[in-house]
């Protein structure tokens, strides 16, 4: 499956338009009344994006106008009709204007064509069942009115590949979405069991869906596992390889973020992951470990925190290999 990373902001996006549009007039030297308005009002509507407040904007004929081109493709967890019928709760919440334009640029790459339903809500964000170009797939948004990302800063600091840190908290929101993009990538270059990323825009990030048509799979820690130490192992050599290999450690590594699917874990939530130069890689490396360990304890496998971090630490893993270089 194709991977896009869409990451142009939206003065580049209306610079390829305008070259679109010089083009088009070398084809046809006369626009109807109609395109020529229509070329106006997007001009328009992306200028005055940073400058709009709250949801009012969206009963402007305007930008109605211009959104009624993904309005269908959010119906399914925006309601039927027109924006006014809204539940403007969750409006706010989570689909602000920057939230929107990130989802009509992702729309319009077509990377997703509908929203459908909502599957997962946490405090960082809310994920939604969507259908793509090959099927479906899992929509994060990630909330921006909010200021619980103020305590993620510990997992983003002292990694090389996000310099230049700001504090303010949309720009920590991007930057996090894009952490667990980059996170998500090189996981699954070392044939580990993740989400395949697909795209991402400012706060929003699509992936591999796990589920069926009408709910997603369960969590670890709400099924029963019929061979607990299969999949002990499994999750033991999960992190061997991504501290011996990916050079990361996930960081929050529990029964809550694995998912059971096709009868096997999948892990999921990879935003905290840190790279092994973070000053704080071995804390979190030992912390994941004693997870997986309580995990196996509960469910009736004798192992020790020291057996479990020596097998991490040393596991041989000659028979892995990265399937594309990063």
């Amino acid at each position: 499956m194709a991977v896009f990373f869409v990451t142009e902001d939206w003065d580049e996006e209306l610079a390829k338009d305008t070259k679109q549009r010089r083009h088009n007039r070398r084809r046809s030297k006369k626009k109807s009344a109609d395109e020529i308005h229509m070329d106006s009002e997007s001009r328009k509507f992306i200028k005055s994006l940073e400058s709009s407040k709250g949801t009012s904007w969206m009963s402007e004929k305007k930008y109605k106008r211009m959104f009624s081109e993904i309005e269908n493709g959010l119906s399914g967890v925006m309601g039927d009709g027109p924006f006014e019928w809204v539940d403007r709760r969750v409006f706010d919440a989570v689909f602000d204007r920057l939230t929107l334009m990130s989802l009509y640029k992702l729309m319009k790459s077509g990377v997703i064509d509908t929203l459908d339903f909502p599957i997962a809500r946490g405090k960082e964000a809310h994920v939604f069942h969507g259908t793509g170009e090959s099927g479906p797939v899992a929509v994060k948004i990630f909330h921006t009115s909010n200021a619980v990302f103020k305590n993620l800063v510990q997992y983003i600091e002292g990694d090389p590949r996000f310099g230049g840190l700001r504090r303010r908290h949309r720009d920590l929101v991007d930057i996090w979405v894009r952490k667990e993009y980059r996170n998500l990538l090189r996981l699954s270059k070392w044939g580990l069991s993740v989400p395949m990323p697909l795209a991402v825009n400012k706060n929003v990030l699509v992936m591999d869906y796990l589920g069926t048509s009408s709910a997603p799979s369960p969590r670890l820690k709400d099924v029963k596992v019929p061979d607990p130490n299969s999949v002990y192992e499994e999750l033991l050599e999960f992190l061997a390889v991504t501290w011996q290999k990916a050079n990361l450690v996930h960081g929050d590594f529990s029964p809550y973020n694995i998912m059971w699917h096709g009868d096997k874990p999948v892990v999921i939530d990879v935003g905290q992951a840190v790279i092994q130069s973070h000053p704080r890689s071995q804390e979190f490396l030992v912390r994941d470990v004693t997870r997986l360990v309580e995990w196996a304890n509960k469910s009736g496998i004798e192992v020790e925190l020291a057996e479990a971090m020596f097998d991490v630490l040393e596991m041989d893993l000659s028979h892995v290999q990265i399937h594309e270089e990063e």
